[in-house]
């Protein structure tokens, strides 16, 4: 079992969307949810696709080995460019070793929460 493959390199996440105003104490947000089953860190290389511009490209992301890492897309940031609120767009995360993506969603807009958790489309290279 362990030289059992686990994960993908190549992971897409098609409907992302940070809405722009929270309600109560919890605030609105996205995440990327990684889990690293190597030793070794993995070098994330993220890429965000908007409907109406050009992407945001080469984010880098380190997970450390054994671990995982919950990345708030709000966070996510190249050259001072960040994910505008209310406006969809889609994510690419590519790593140099397999992981596992998971994406969740919090959308504290009304005082019924509302959160949502799907497993990122991996791709087999």
């Amino acid at each position: 079992m362990n030289n059992l493959k686990k994960g993908e390199t190549l992971w897409y996440i098609p409907d992302g969307y940070i809405p722009p105003i929270s309600s109560g104490d919890l605030i609105s947000h996205e995440s990327i949810c990684v889990l690293n089953c190597n030793k070794e860190e993995v070098h994330l290389n993220i890429t965000i696709y908007f409907e109406d511009r050009d992407p945001i490209e080469n984010i880098s992301v380190v997970v450390a080995g054994k671990r995982t890492n919950h990345i708030r897309t709000s966070s996510l940031e190249k050259a001072g460019e960040k994910i505008p609120n209310a406006v969809p767009y889609a994510i690419e995360v590519e790593s140099d070793l397999p992981i596992i993506v998971q994406y969740s969603r919090l959308d504290s807009t009304q005082n019924e929460l509302g959160l949502m958790s799907t497993m990122a489309y991996p791709i087999q290279k």
